[in-house]
């Protein structure tokens, strides 16, 4: 049987003529008594009825198009472009969103939460400090929840190999599963406060203060202020839980590491969709830091909500190598959106 590739031959035609068609009516097309705004929004509607005509991209994510297109050529700003729909910040939550979702599909969360785990060390305190920092690390750009729902079966699993505990049976509450537990926990909302994506408060806070005050949190100037703070925290957190709240004893856990290393070993080598899905997160990541003090000399009008919203359509583009018809994320994935 033939494979069905990841594009029809319509799908690719309209893929490579929807820009192609931006770029000539925006550069080349001067139509008498149109203003360049009019040429922008002219050339951008051309891109998006050809993408929804041939299909390139899912339609619910090409109509995403003119909140990145409009603002970048003039067009129409972000907050007048999105006013209809709400806010610019929810854009660059639904951005963020989308973002995890593909990390989430194709389980490179818990390749890196096991990864950072098995790098950390082998005593009772080094096990939690790695599941804590996994954690943390997780929720900066994952929800608080989803990450504490991740990261417990792991963790119960290490607690059960550690104190040879039947699967069939509870866990037992020994003091390292108390602080594992428990650092989980604490870990995930501290991550979440060290970017402006980490959680929804953070978000709305943003928005209050460019609301009343004028002034714009960006990305990078959030995480400058709070990745520090963020990480004293989390610093405190796990000095209080291992030395003052349960006292745990430095010795070795093998079990507990083997455990982790057999789940590693488990997700085999790293994928082709999760180097796709890594390589897109850390362009990204890097795009929202480096903005306000070197992408937007170049490109002024770039802000993190179209960065976020640029990230997450060209999941929806690239294929996956290997597996026929599939792209690293489709349209059926996001009924997990928190909507």
């Amino acid at each position: 049987m033939k494979a069905t590739p990841a594009y029809s031959y319509p799908q690719l035609t309209g893929l490579l003529l929807g820009p192609l068609a931006f770029v000539l009516v925006l550069l080349v097309y001067q139509p008498a008594g149109l203003s360049p705004e009019g040429q922008a929004v002219l050339a951008t509607t051309l891109w998006v009825a050809i993408w929804w005509i041939t299909e390139a991209a899912p339609i619910e994510v090409t109509a995403l198009l003119p909140g990145i297109l409009f603002p970048l050529t003039g067009g129409l700003a972000v907050k007048e472009t999105t006013q209809a729909y709400g806010h610019p910040l929810v854009f660059l939550f639904l951005g963020g969103f989308l973002i995890a979702l593909a990390i989430e599909r194709w389980n490179l969360h818990r390749r890196i939460a096991l990864t950072i785990i098995a790098r950390v060390g082998t005593s009772g305190p080094r096990l939690v400090m790695g599941f804590m920092l996994a954690t943390a690390f997780l929720s900066m750009w994952i929800s608080n929840t989803a990450t504490s729902l991740m990261m417990m079966p792991i963790g119960l699993a290490l607690i059960r190999q550690v104190t040879h505990t039947p699967t069939a049976q509870a866990a037992p509450a020994t003091p390292f599963a108390k602080a594992l537990m428990l650092g989980i926990a604490y870990s995930s909302s501290i991550g979440g406060m060290s970017t402006l994506i980490g959680t929804p408060p953070n978000l709305v806070f943003a928005a209050v203060v460019k609301d009343i005050f004028g002034v714009e949190i960006s990305f990078a100037r959030w995480f400058v202020f709070a990745f520090p703070f963020s990480v004293t925290l989390l610093m405190l957190c796990w000095w209080y839980l291992v030395k003052i709240a349960f006292r745990l004893q430095v010795r070795e856990v093998s079990e507990g590491v083997e455990e982790i290393r057999a789940q590693l070993r488990q997700l085999g080598p790293l994928r082709s969709a999760e180097r796709l899905v890594l390589a897109v997160f850390g362009l990204t990541a890097l795009a929202w830091i480096s903005r306000s003090f070197l992408l937007q000399r170049w490109i002024p009008m770039l802000d993190d909500t179209i960065i976020a919203l640029s990230g997450a359509m060209l999941l929806f583009l690239l294929p996956v190598p290997g597996q026929p018809g599939m792209r690293v994320m489709d349209w059926r994935a996001t009924a997990r959106l928190p909507w």
